[in-house]
């Protein structure tokens, strides 16, 4: 980031343009440092994100994240309050490829 270089005249209308030159310098600046802390919760949370599974051990970590939010989506969900029982159903049969993956996963050294 390279400033404006100062004008050399006494002229005040090359005065007040490099002063304007500058102040737009620093304006930039600033944005720059406040949108990079606006978006540091994002950063901390893509990396929270990608060593998720990594941290825990377990293999296709955030498959088992969208599958718990699933199953938490179909038990508290309005049909099953109601008796629905086909929710469940459905909700076994959709998990049963992850239980697979994971029961072969554990089974290997």
């Amino acid at each position: 980031m390279s400033l404006p270089e100062l004008p050399n005249t006494r002229n005040p209308r090359e005065l007040r343009k490099a002063l304007l030159r500058l102040r737009m310098e620093m304006h930039r600046q600033e944005i720059r440092h406040e949108s990079g802390q606006l978006l540091e919760p994002v950063r901390r949370l893509r990396g929270m994100g990608s060593s998720f599974g990594e941290g825990l051990g377990v293999k296709h970590g955030s498959l088992w994240g969208i599958g718990a939010v699933v199953a938490l989506g179909f038990l508290t969900g309005k049909g099953v309050r109601s008796g629905n029982l086909t929710r469940l159903v459905r909700l076994g049969t959709s998990l049963v490829p992850l239980i697979r993956l994971f029961l072969g996963n554990s089974r290997r050294p």
